[in-house]
């Protein structure tokens, strides 16, 4: 008996001793580049589908190159064009059709989400010349598919500009800031349809397709910018809130060979937020979708003579996403994705619009379509099939038949494709794995070769006091979802720990997925190390469960998610090893919404909440986002005020820290002045920071730093 007492001892000390001997994650660790992971910049095949290219950086000095790479060896074949004294630092590139020129981007500056202004050079590859597109600063420069004239928009106007005779010609003139919008789109639709250029050459580069917004009628928004001068100044620009006019919005097509310039009548179009070309140069596809965005049409339209006709349509009850997966094969038959059967899955399509068959089916979903090979007639995606919160890479003849998962790791699998489909790239990673990247056979999923990885990372990573994240499910309200848990590393089941749980829970999002960490990972890893337990649900209306699990919260948004947390921190309370008078919970933007009516509506349950650029109603919130889950105010009044925290603040019982940055471009600094405003009215104590012109990500200098800092002060101090 002494023995093993001694044994127990013995091994209990050396336990205490490899835990005492692990360093503790820290704030300045995290924000300041500590964990930094390698990835493949900016990958792009090669026709020849035989080799391949990386964007590389050097910090010091600081320079940059785009270098070839064969998949068979993996060698670097030559430097395509690397910086110099002659060639301008660039920070990306993109090849015309045909790969005899590059567009180089240089002093690159953001303007919301999306949107860049730039100087951008076009280099010919076989001459090594390097030409100027633009001395202003310009958005969206587009090589035509020969490489002979780049099309891009300055000042809300587009150009064309030919690189032979470093000529410029301006295509449309009525472009102004505020009113009319040529080629690129406004911040709404850059925000929710997710793209910026608006306008496309087609296969022979004798046409450009493009927008035009009208956005005359929109209101104004307007935010203080207080920078460093004596007199702050406003910054004004146009946004929709739920509700209100939106830009109207056309489409036009310019011939570049007579210099004209039509408009194509889309009839009662709503919002255009797709258009793409064909394979065939005179034919163009349009997406169009009503206000509600519950009715969607793929139109054709005839370049020659601008006649539209309906190839196909798509019906919601609720809302029809807008995605990036419609692909033209050779024939302009097509590949579309669609919830039709209740998941989302691929169809094929023949060029008169008629479905010819559904290729993918089972009570799973398509998380991405790569592409078709024609030689071999299969089509190559991206799904959880084996399971929600995993990624694996599969490929399917176009009949349905001959599926073969392609990646063996369980985790999230990533595939980047050669041209040829000969290979693929694959990016592994897990919960446990950082970054990995490695080449495979495209027929049969054989790796061939590591390409690179993070083992420098990892080896940093194992002096780190770090504990695997708990991956499980928890039956809420008649539905298994997806739950991960990070406990002390030297977690004591007959001991009682706080509880922080973490959440976005917007409509279609995953937060409880087998990936690699982010920065918020490293923040829960170091919390744990000071004796929490962190917790993250997601719950209804969270994506990758099917079309009936998502869209469950139509028109009423944050109201089932807002129960399934209650529930959920109830749940988890019961545990033994959980305190239930410590349970807290914290957010970002919609997470931030939930995690303030979580504290008011469950104030029974949670003793704390942080919320971060919340929501606070969605009346504040723009229209396309909104309207898609809510229909508008004047149709759905309850649904917007009955789940807003501002018109209950007299629940507020635990410890609230509300931050904001006051330069948001997308969820406005008012919605927590009105929240900030109700709770002073209703004399509740609470904690709030407002940062000085820092937008939705509230980064910058020391920015986040300073932020998380006193997120984790608040949490240490009251829970």
């Amino acid at each position: 008996m002494r023995k093993q007492v001694l044994l127990f001892l013995l091994a209990f000390g050396f336990l205490t001793l490899s835990i005492a001997q692990k360093k503790k994650i820290t704030l300045e660790e995290i924000w300041g580049g500590t964990f930094r992971t390698e990835y493949l910049d900016v990958l792009r095949s090669m026709k020849n589908g035989k080799q391949y290219t990386i964007l590389n950086f050097n910090r010091s000095p600081k320079t940059s190159s785009i270098d070839k790479y064969d998949y068979e060896t993996l060698e670097k074949v030559e430097t395509i064009v690397a910086s110099s004294d002659a060639i301008p630092f660039f920070s990306s590139y993109t090849f015309s059709e045909d790969e005899s020129k590059i567009v180089l981007a240089t002093e690159i500056e953001p303007i919301f989400r999306h949107s860049r202004l730039g100087v951008y050079y076009v280099y010919d590859v076989a001459t090594k010349n390097i030409v100027k597109v633009s001395d202003a600063k310009i958005q969206e420069p587009l090589l035509s598919p020969d490489g002979s004239k780049v099309a891009y928009v300055l000042d809300n106007n587009l150009f064309v500009f030919d690189v032979a005779a470093k000529s410029t010609k301006q295509i449309t003139t009525d472009g102004s800031k505020g009113t009319i919008i040529n080629g690129v789109t406004d911040w709404v639709y850059e925000e929710e349809f997710a793209f910026v250029r608006a306008f496309e050459w087609n296969s022979n580069g004798t046409k450009i397709a493009f927008l035009r917004f009208d956005e005359t009628n929109v209101p104004h928004f307007s935010m203080d910018v207080f920078g460093e001068n004596l007199y702050p100044f406003q910054y004004e620009f146009k946004y929709p809130k739920a509700g209100e006019e939106n830009a109207t919005v056309s489409l036009h097509m310019y011939d570049i060979s007579s210099g004209n310039t039509s408009k194509v009548d889309m009839g009662d179009a709503y919002y255009i937020p797709r258009i793409k070309w064909m394979n065939n140069p005179d034919y163009l596809s349009v997406q169009t979708i009503n206000r509600h965005q519950n009715h969607l049409k793929l139109h054709a339209v005839n370049a020659k003579d601008n006649k539209v006709s309906v190839l196909m349509e798509e019906k919601d009850d609720a809302y029809v996403d807008i995605t990036d997966n419609l692909t033209f094969l050779a024939d302009d038959s097509f590949i579309w994705t669609s919830e039709a059967d209740g998941y989302n899955h691929i169809y094929l399509y023949g060029s008169d619009g008629k479905l010819k068959n559904q290729i993918t089916k089972g009570e799973w979903e398509v998380t991405n379509y790569y592409g078709y090979d024609r030689k071999t007639n299969k089509i190559y995606y991206q799904s959880v099939e084996d399971g929600s919160i995993n990624r694996d890479v599969y490929s399917i003849s176009s009949s349905g038949k001959s599926k073969k998962r392609l990646t063996s790791k369980e985790g999230t699998n990533a595939a980047d494709f050669s041209a040829d489909y000969t290979y693929f790239i694959n990016t592994f990673s897990s919960a446990t794995k950082p970054y990995e990247f490695t080449l495979h056979k495209a027929s049969s999923g054989k790796k061939l070769k590591d390409i690179k990885n993070n083992s420098v990372l990892d080896s940093k990573l194992e002096s780190y006091e770090l504990t695997p994240k708990e991956f499980s499910t928890i039956s809420i309200n008649g539905n298994d979802l997806n739950m991960w848990m990070i406990k002390p590393v030297d977690f004591d089941e007959n001991k009682k720990y706080p509880l922080l749980m973490f959440q976005y829970s917007g409509p279609g999002s995953q937060q409880v997925s087998n990936s690699w960490f982010g920065s918020n990972d490293y923040w829960h890893q170091m919390l744990a190390s000071e004796g929490y337990i962190v917790a993250c649900v997601d719950g209804r209306g969270t994506g990758l469960k099917g079309r009936d699990f998502k869209k469950v919260t139509y028109m009423n948004l944050v109201k089932y998610e807002t129960e399934d947390q209650i529930v959920a921190a109830k749940k988890l309370s019961e545990l033994p090893y959980i305190d239930e008078n410590r349970t807290g919970i914290w957010g970002w933007s919609y997470g931030g919404h939930m995690s303030t009516n979580c504290l008011l509506k469950g104030n029974d349950v949670f003793e704390m909440a942080i919320a971060v650029a919340p929501v606070t109603s969605w009346r504040f919130y723009d229209t396309i986002y909104t309207e898609r889950f809510m229909r508008t105010p004047a149709e759905n009044p309850g649904g917007y005020d009955d789940n807003s925290p501002f018109n209950y603040p007299e629940l507020l019982k635990g410890k609230y820290l509300l931050v904001h940055g006051s330069g948001d471009d997308n969820v406005h600094v008012q919605n927590s002045m009105r929240m900030i405003e109700a709770l002073v009215q209703a004399n509740k104590d609470f904690e709030w920071a407002i940062y000085p012109d820092r937008n939705h990500g509230i980064y910058g200098g020391n920015t986040r730093l300073h932020l998380f800092s006193k997120m984790t002060k608040f949490v240490k101090e009251n829970l």
